[in-house]
């Protein structure tokens, strides 16, 4: 019986591996038609906007504000920052809200693959997705996929969709004030707007602007030149 059940175990771990190898290597060339956080909008009535914008195509401003806002070390690390990681513990035994050190890989196999919840079960699968696009697909289309699945508004969904909500045009032209708006909107998509904003959302997002200046000028976004 023993035996039984670890061979079936076995086969269970192996099928979820290739599955997920072939499911990953298939997004390599194949656009993400819909995501769970999709569906989970469709399931409570929401309507979904989405328009796949490819990077080439997306001005660098948005690129350049999502490092500067999630991952400045994006171009630098395998999918996992280890410094990054290290500071939001030191942050989160302070006390206060907990925070987290997820990459822009990270982000982008939790929306591409994965539902928003499921507590340390889901970091496990996210940790294994994660790498598995940094090494299937690279930082160009981590980062494309990542500008047009990443939830810019309640049912909007990819920097280009979000930017027409928001600015009246496509995501081709984008000023750096703006992208850096579309960037502090990308934590809380849900609770704020890239259009007039105030409060945090208008502080961050000026700061984001100038810390893209720096990403801009280091060279922080090369792996996507």
């Amino acid at each position: 019986m023993l035996a039984r059940a670890f061979s079936l175990l076995l086969k269970t771990v192996l099928g979820f591996v290739l599955l997920s190898i072939l499911w990953v290597g298939l997004y390599r060339f194949v656009n993400p038609p819909i995501t769970f956080t999709m569906i989970g909008d469709l399931l409570s009535g929401h309507s979904i906007t989405q328009q796949w914008l490819p990077l080439a195509k997306i001005d660098p401003n948005m690129a350049r504000a999502v490092i500067a806002g999630e991952d400045s070390r994006f171009c630098l690390h395998n999918g996992f920052d280890t410094k990054a990681i290290e500071a939001a513990y030191r942050r989160n035994q302070k006390g206060g809200r907990i925070r987290g050190g997820s990459t822009i890989s990270q982000q982008t196999a939790k929306n591409a693959f994965l539902i928003q919840g499921g507590g340390y079960v889901r970091k496990v699968f996210e940790a294994w997705f994660t790498f598995l696009i940094e090494n299937l697909w690279g930082k160009r289309r981590i980062m494309e996929v990542y500008l047009n699945v990443a939830e810019t508004g309640i049912g909007t969904y990819g920097v280009n969709a979000g930017t027409q909500r928001y600015f009246g045009h496509d995501a081709t032209r984008l000023t750096p004030i703006e992208a850096a708006r579309i960037a502090a909107v990308l934590p809380l998509p849900k609770k704020r707007a890239a259009i007039a904003p105030v409060g945090f959302t208008r502080r961050y997002g000026g700061a984001i602007r100038a810390r893209a200046g720096v990403v801009r000028r280091a060279a922080l976004d090369a792996c996507l030149r």
